[in-house]
């Protein structure tokens, strides 16, 4: 798609203050903010810059929308008197979030482009989180940074994309497959969405329940257990089919999970192939 046919584009081509993007962003911006154009929602931008990508909010989201603005450098002050309320503080300060959201309240969308160090991500998306209205976004630029060793010391278990890592194994706390406490991010984020160098938290709590299972509750008698190798389960059948009254034991069925599925040699072979397919791709 040529970008001159990207809204978010045009905007940022008519921005009255320099604004630097990447070229891979507008498309992205015009997929996840198309519902908020012209809605009353409030939108914080951390990182203001020179100011430029406020414009861009403003334009793209229409007049019934407040754009908020954060950034540690005084300088941004200035955007006031284009009519842009902004806050000069440091993004990983809990005690300056916990300030912000006591004067404005919950948001509809927060997008990060702030200094990009890992703390500086983690804290945006952590103290934010408990404010976004249901329906609303989280959304993390520039998370190339989690790969660049000069300045931000990446790659590294603390980075921002480990941290998405761990943000997916929350959202599946929700699964009644597993056995874990949700927490706040199990009962907010209802999905995240990962684009080149773009992180998008999805706000949902509604929806964020815990699964169950549930059947049509019609008999399959052919249905067999496929998750164990070939080997293995041809194994079995040859067992049972020798033996036929092992099929009623539940005895043999308890030893038999252990052998075919819970089989701890199996899953380190299996890992084995799965570092091979990691080093093969270029």
């Amino acid at each position: 798609m040529q970008l001159k046919n990207l809204e978010t584009y045009r905007h940022f081509k008519k921005s009255k203050r320099l604004s630097i993007k990447w070229d891979s962003y507008f498309s992205v911006y015009d997929k996840i903010f198309k519902k908020y154009k012209n809605k009353k929602v409030k939108v914080v931008e951390v990182g203001v810059a020179n100011g430029g990508s406020l414009f861009i909010w403003r334009k793209l989201f229409g007049k019934k929308a407040k754009i908020i603005g954060i950034d540690a450098n005084p300088i941004s002050k200035k955007m006031t008197k284009y009519g842009f309320k902004i806050y000069l503080g440091d993004q990983s300060d809990p005690n300056f979030w916990k300030n912000f959201f006591k004067k404005e309240g919950k948001i509809d969308i927060i997008l990060d482009d702030g200094g990009h160090k890992n703390l500086q991500q983690i804290s945006t998306v952590h103290y934010a989180l408990p404010y976004i209205n249901d329906g609303g976004l989280i959304v993390v630029e520039d998370m190339a940074c989690s790969y660049i060793e000069k300045e931000f010391y990446n790659p590294s278990k603390f980075s921002f994309a480990n941290f998405c890592n761990k943000i997916v194994e929350f959202i599946n706390y929700r699964s009644g497959a597993i056995d874990k406490q949700m927490n706040i991010y199990s009962k907010k984020i209802y999905s995240i969405e990962f684009f080149e160098s773009i992180a998008v938290l999805k706000i949902d709590s509604k929806k964020c329940l815990k699964s169950k299972p549930i059947s049509n509750n019609i008999k399959d008698p052919s249905l067999n257990e496929m998750r164990s190798s070939f080997h293995f389960i041809r194994t079995r059948e040859i067992i049972k089919n020798l033996i036929p009254f092992l099929k009623k034991s539940k005895v043999y069925n308890k030893i038999e999970r252990k052998l075919f599925y819970k089989n701890k040699i199996l899953n380190f072979k299996e890992n084995l192939i799965i570092k091979k397919i990691y080093r093969n791709i270029k």
